[in-house]
């Protein structure tokens, strides 16, 4: 693989309103023969490995082989790659498709930070067609977070695939040895041009773009998507002019993404000029006005105080840790109960009335067993907040840790562990041996930071006022009238319900007149990933087969081939331990 490197470069793109998208550090790499641009040569074999591909010098990786290690991490947090879960079979593409990738940094006008962007330009390029597809990460993921989403669907097709980090993603940065990392990914000093370097010095630690930039970058997703489609554009112009001009006019432009990347696209569907032609968004993160919406950070903050007590009730056994943070609420009067019993009834009815289903809180469990929903208020109130690193409104921060027995002792990262972060990590600590550090621990377990975190929610708190205001930022409006919106979501999602995303911003689209189409997925969760594990594909079904079908059945309309699906409650069929079948799918016709 050939690789040009241009660093310190930066051109200014005009944009429509008045903006110029400005990109620097811009890198180009090819990708063929025993490399791609789907899996990185990897395959279905190479991705389905236990084990990360290898650094021939752990601390010193070249930017080859973390690219191939960060195609390897992206795809298996985001899809079910098990034998039997059916990818690569009955839905879904790992096509060895070469070709090139582009890539920048992209900063908004006003913002301290920039966002990764890439674009993936496969050979096979369909030049009559002209398709773009752009795709923000899921989660907090870095640039190739979203490529199981829709590199997987577009390469194969001939599409050129654009993706933008959207502010997030696997920049850390190591405040004590003062490294974070370069275009290449690798890591490298302030000096060289870094995807994140926090703006305030002092502190101790670890600090991380999409809570420390300052920026608030869930507010200007949408303006992400659209600066990663424009560069798509500029970038077609430049590669391929015997074809060019390349414009919004005539590239069909679909945005596609999950979770986060799913919110991020409805806030691109909100932009008044036609530069989008289509939109799919999976379980998407979205805060709609009025009918019942709730903010990730309302709900998460409530999750992480009650939800460990209420799952007793419904089956799922509790946990000792769990016994003792419910005995402790007790003892502070959050919950009132005289027995584990009646805290458990009570932690439930509290869910119940604030408008969880028990569907939502067993799916839930995944979050609390893997200590997801603090994990997500920590990183999220820094955000919202526009908190610096070293300034947590309840005193948390981040470090490499010691193996932890009682409690995560801080340490400073070997050289080992920060080359791999912007491979392996997913955005948000705790994992890849970076830990959220609680700064007391020990009093409560844990109860007195949660309480806080609920508290910049519920109180009138010069904190919470400034969090409240970062959280209404976020707002969705509505999708441009005329654009095609696809919506698919699982009716079992735990960590981003129905109830107070899709359903809400269906209902306000639909109020205005809008064409928002929706496909509700019984029996589906929000992490396709964890079907891998047994206990959880037994009853689970996954949601990318729903996404690819969405996708094919928006390019079919645009083709002029077909309408727009019906609305669908889909009635899945569970594989109950079977290898997954097109019966189990249900897939509507």
């Amino acid at each position: 693989m050939a690789a040009i490197l241009l660093l310190g470069s930066a051109v200014g793109l005009p944009a429509k309103g008045g903006e110029t998208a400005m990109f620097s550090h811009q890198r180009s790499t090819e990708h063929r023969g025993q490399d791609d641009l789907l899996t990185a040569g990897l395959g279905l074999e190479g991705l389905r490995a236990m084990v990360a591909p290898a650094f021939a010098d752990a601390a010193h990786p070249t930017p080859e082989e973390l690219r191939r290690r960060a195609l390897w991490s992206s795809w298996r947090g985001i899809a079910d790659l098990a034998p039997g879960g059916g990818y690569g079979e009955l839905y879904g593409s790992v096509a060895s498709v070469p070709g090139r990738e582009f890539s920048a940094f992209a900063t908004l006008p006003g913002a301290k930070q920039p966002h990764r962007v890439l674009l993936q330009l496969p050979d096979n390029f369909d030049v009559a067609k002209r398709c773009l597809v752009v795709a923000p990460s899921s989660g907090s993921r870095g640039i190739y977070g979203a490529i199981a989403v829709a590199g997987a669907w577009g390469l194969p097709r001939g599409c050129a695939v654009v993706y933008t980090d959207k502010g997030t993603g696997s920049d850390y940065f190591d405040i004590d040895a003062n490294l974070g990392f370069d275009a290449a990914g690798q890591v490298a000093s302030p000096e060289a041009g870094l995807a994140f370097s926090p703006k305030t010095k002092g502190g101790h630690g670890v600090a991380f773009k999409h809570a420390h930039s300052q920026d608030n970058p869930e507010a200007d997703w949408g303006r992400h998507v659209k600066q990663a489609a424009q560069f798509a554009i500029e970038t077609l112009n430049a590669q391929l002019p015997q074809a060019a001009p390349f414009t919004f006019e005539n590239t069909r432009v679909i945005a596609v993404g999950i979770s986060n990347g799913g919110g991020a696209v409805l806030r691109a569907a909100e932009d008044a000029e036609p530069w989008l032609d289509a939109v799919v968004a999976g379980e998407p993160n979205v805060l709609a006005r009025g009918h019942g919406a709730r903010s990730l950070y309302d709900y998460t903050t409530e999750a992480a105080l009650l939800m460990p007590c209420a799952l007793p009730k419904l089956g799922i056994p509790s946990q000792p840790i769990s016994d003792l943070r419910c005995a402790e609420l007790a003892r502070l009067g959050v919950l009132r109960g005289a027995t584990p019993e009646a805290r458990q009834q009570e932690a439930l009815d509290a869910l119940h009335a604030s408008g969880w289903t028990d569907a939502a809180i067993r799916a839930g469990s995944i979050a609390v067993t893997f200590d997801l929903w603090r994990a997500i208020a920590v990183a999220y109130a820094s955000a919202y907040g526009r908190y610096p690193h070293d300034a947590h409104p309840c005193g948390y921060w981040y470090s490499a840790t010691g193996p932890v027995v009682t409690a995560a002792v801080a340490r400073a990262a070997t050289p080992e562990e920060r080359a791999a972060w912007w491979s392996d990590a997913a955005g948000i600590p705790p994992g890849n041996g970076v830990a959220i550090m609680d700064p007391n621990p020990q009093a409560d377990l844990g109860v007195g930071g949660m309480r806080c975190l609920r508290a910049l929610w519920t109180d009138g708190s010069e904190a919470g006022v400034r969090v409240r205001k970062g959280v209404e930022e976020t707002r969705a409006a509505l999708p441009r009238a005329g654009l095609p919106v696809m919506i698919v979501h699982g009716t079992d999602d735990g960590l981003v319900p129905q109830a107070f995303s899709s359903l809400p911003y269906v209902a306000m689209a639909r109020e205005a007149g809008r064409d928002v189409r929706y496909w509700q997925v019984r029996s589906a969760q929000h992490f396709d990933a964890f079907l891998a594990l047994p206990h959880l594909a037994a009853v689970y079904l996954p949601l990318l087969p729903y996404v690819y079908a969405a996708l094919d059945r928006v390019d079919a309309s645009l083709d002029g081939k077909g309408a727009l699906p019906a609305d669908a409650v889909i009635p899945t069929v569970p594989r109950m331990g079977q290898p997954l079948a097109a019966e189990n799918l249900a897939m509507p016709h």
